[in-house]
């Protein structure tokens, strides 16, 4: 059984990221069809969404329905079909920079902002191109030599956990 443990999507009580091991499923983006356990709740509009991330699976709950009244049956529908990979089929057009992009979006408002910002500086994310992140530092972190291994090497390394693909954080200062 694939360890599978939920998280709250911040502003957004409607979503759940379900936390799994990095590249369990091979993609990251909109799914065009998922393992019949999870395609009987879309069908009957229990969840409205379903994305992969590259170490999660967001989940949105349809209209009318909340976590409290259906989060054990969408658990046990995420086991379900976790344990059958190749039923999850991605969707044709979804470009693999931008799952990418909302992981160091994610991360960088998450874990390395605040910690610039308690520096007096701020780290954006500016764009994601051949698994290549880019980001401007500002106020104290642009032209700041310890950025390179406070901000950048700790970005690349959780962006690493998280997506096997990612190959480099470069900074425009």
């Amino acid at each position: 059984m694939v360890p599978l443990h939920p998280q709250p999507v911040p502003g957004d009580s409607n979503r759940l990221r379900w936390i799994i091991r990095a590249g369990t499923l091979g993609f990251a983006g909109e799914v065009a069809r998922v393992p019949s356990a999870l395609a009987t709740l879309l069908a009957d509009g229990t969840l409205a969404e379903v994305v992969v991330e590259p170490s999660a699976v967001v989940t949105r709950v349809g209209e009318g329905c909340t976590w409290a009244a259906v989060g054990c049956r969408v658990r046990t529908a995420l086991h379900a079909a976790l344990a059958d990979p190749a039923g999850w089929i991605p969707n044709a057009a979804t470009d693999p920079d931008a799952a990418l992009l909302r992981l160091a979006q994610r991360l960088v408002e998450t874990v390395i902002d605040p910690y610039a910002r308690s520096h007096g500086g701020s780290v954006t994310v500016v764009d994601v191109s051949a698994d290549v992140v880019t980001v401007r530092l500002g106020g104290s972190c642009s032209g700041c030599t310890a950025a390179q291994w406070s901000i950048l090497d700790r970005l690349t390394r959780e962006l690493r956990r998280h997506h096997a693909s990612a190959r480099a954080v470069g900074a425009l200062r």
